[in-house]
């Protein structure tokens, strides 16, 4: 082997109590497909190619606390979502079984948490 390896970002993986659960609430949100799919693990792909959500099945996951709390499970990391139209996708985002943050730091983000409590925001560009 000459050189350096090869590294290439494939996806980002969220962790559950049921990965494949969660894995439903993003597709049906993000309009994305299921590319590969084991019991406890789904794989979405977004349909113009580039890097996919994964999800995982972990019984021992805590929800995160947002805003973060001394004490509480921290925060590893969210997703952000640029959306077109914010007050409709915020709607679309919680008939699928999201729910908006009480706290709202900014006023062209909407914070949600998806159904395993992971905070995401959706945003429109100025």
């Amino acid at each position: 082997m000459s050189g350096s390896p090869r590294f290439r970002w494939s996806t980002v993986c969220l962790e559950a109590l049921d990965g494949p659960a969660l894995a439903s609430f993003y597709r049906e949100l993000l309009g994305w497909r299921v590319k590969a799919q084991e019991p406890d693990w789904v794989l979405l792909a977004p349909p113009d190619g580039g890097p996919g959500l994964s999800f995982q099945s972990d019984p021992g996951f805590v929800r995160p606390a947002w805003p973060t709390r001394p004490g509480e499970q921290q925060l590893m990391m969210h997703l952000d979502i640029e959306v077109d139209d914010l007050d409709a996708s915020s709607a679309r985002a919680v008939e699928l079984g999201a729910t908006v943050a009480d706290f709202q730091p900014q006023d062209d983000v909407r914070v949600h948490f998806d159904p395993a409590g992971h905070p995401f925001c959706l945003w429109v560009s100025a």
